[in-house]
């Protein structure tokens, strides 16, 4: 959590700046999740993302040097620099990319678990991270209908954290969304997603239905983000949340918490261990060389797959 949160802050600055261009969608105030589902997960399982996907990535072990390269749009970076912030993936370490369309994830997610089965690989699981803005999504909803049909070990995370983008969840979502994935079958519950802790325990029991063949389970972590939905409300001055709402989920922070839990020596190693590692990461991807603008067409498609003559 620590290495996510020192990750994103950098990322803010940097944004800010302009370093990184086109800015980021932060992750601080949801560590907890991608921590807690990540501590169950192998490095075969499948994962994810959306556009807030810095901290499943990092949680899944992708590089955070070669993590912030793609940021910077580096040659270095896990995708070359073609993916950048809301489209990195590491497929090597099940990192099946983060995804710019709400709720694009989780049909691929089922997928991925789809495939794991027909090859033989029934004890590999895929988890599918979405925000509460896309349990109205069709594809979302469908994406449920498949896996409980077909009973895929599939984790279906969702990281409430109260706003898609500024509309609060209980003037944009009918219902509960724990009874809304019940009602397709899946196994269902909600936890305290700023506590990793809670998360842990939560993902630990439904990450190990899924790999004994007890179908495709569903998380609801309710969470906040404790910075706006994208760099440009900042730059913008865009603010539709309420000061002490903030400041209520902000004394709930998830690395506080779970600081208090650990002796203070062991936590101040933590934090040294992670601020090296930040400077290495910074130091790395801006001395990285960027994208050749000859090669912006590389990379698009699979060796396989025929070009046109001429092409």
């Amino acid at each position: 959590m620590r290495l996510i949160r020192e990750f994103e802050e950098h990322c803010l600055e940097m944004a800010v700046a302009g370093t990184i261009v086109g800015g980021i969608h932060p992750y601080i105030g949801q560590e907890a999740v991608a921590v807690g589902v990540s501590a169950h997960l192998r490095e075969d399982d499948v994962i994810t993302s959306t556009h807030r996907g810095h901290g499943h990535v990092l949680a899944k072990g992708a590089d955070p040097k070669r993590t912030l390269a793609e940021l910077y749009g580096a040659s270095t970076g896990l995708n070359r620099g073609r993916g950048g912030s809301m489209h990195a993936a590491d497929v090597g370490l099940g990192v099946y990319g983060a995804n710019g369309i709400v709720g694009a994830g989780a049909p691929i997610a089922v997928g991925a678990a789809w495939a794991a089965r027909r090859q033989g690989r029934d004890q590999q699981v895929a988890v599918a991270y979405f925000g509460d803005g896309a349990l109205s999504q069709g594809v979302v909803l469908e994406a449920f209908n498949l896996a409980a049909l077909w009973s895929l070990p599939v984790l279906f995370v969702c990281e409430n954290n109260g706003y898609a983008i500024s509309l609060p969840v209980d003037r944009g979502l009918a219902g509960d969304p724990v009874r809304r994935a019940a009602g397709f079958g899946l196994t269902a519950e909600a936890v305290d997603g700023m506590d990793v802790e809670a998360v842990t325990e939560a993902a630990g029991r439904a990450v190990a239905a899924c790999r004994a063949g007890g179908g495709p389970h569903f998380l609801e972590c309710v969470t906040y983000r404790f910075r706006g939905h994208h760099t440009v409300e900042h730059l913008m001055g865009i603010n539709y949340r309420d000061e002490a709402e903030v400041a209520s989920w902000t004394e709930r922070d998830p690395l506080a918490r779970q600081r208090a839990r650990l002796a203070p020596a062991v936590a101040d190693e933590v934090d040294a261990e992670i601020a090296a590692l930040i400077a290495e990461a910074v130091a790395f991807a801006g001395s990285s060389p960027g994208s050749d603008p000859r090669d912006a067409l590389d990379y698009l498609y699979a060796g396989t797959v025929p070009t046109r003559p001429g092409a």
